[in-house]
């Protein structure tokens, strides 16, 4: 099975900082680009990130450009989010997801940011920030 384990959110004040990993297993890692997106409560989902496959290309939404850095380590199956000056709109659920230039799957959805279809989330992590 696809599995993708997000982890490291947390509470943090206003301009602090957290990294959260993503773990994945279950697939082929170094195949895929793997995104990140929040989802918070009554706004919609938003992909805020997307590594390609080999780590060398990176997205990123307006939103935390210039904030957050995403990394990955294929010999981990890992994919990093460093997210540096947290702020308050940026509290959510944060979770990881293949990125796939084709539609693998119904509810598999679009990110203009990705230029790809995310899918196979997991559970998130919530990130809370406030003072």
């Amino acid at each position: 099975d696809v599995q993708l384990q997000a982890s490291g959110g947390g509470l943090v004040q206003p301009g602090g900082s957290l990294r959260l990993s993503c773990v994945a297993s279950g697939f082929t890692f170094d195949d895929y680009y793997i995104g990140w997106f929040r989802q918070a409560p009554g706004k919609d989902r938003e992909v805020v990130s997307c590594v390609s496959t080999s780590g060398t290309m990176q997205y990123y939404s307006d939103s935390v450009q210039g904030r957050f850095t995403i990394s990955r380590d294929n010999t981990k199956n890992t994919v990093y989010l460093q997210m540096n000056n947290l702020k308050p709109d940026d509290t959510a659920v944060y979770h990881c997801a293949t990125a796939n230039i084709v539609r693998l799957d119904s509810s598999s959805w679009y990110s203009p940011i990705c230029q790809r279809y995310l899918e196979s989330w997991g559970q998130g992590t919530q990130v809370t920030v406030s003072s």
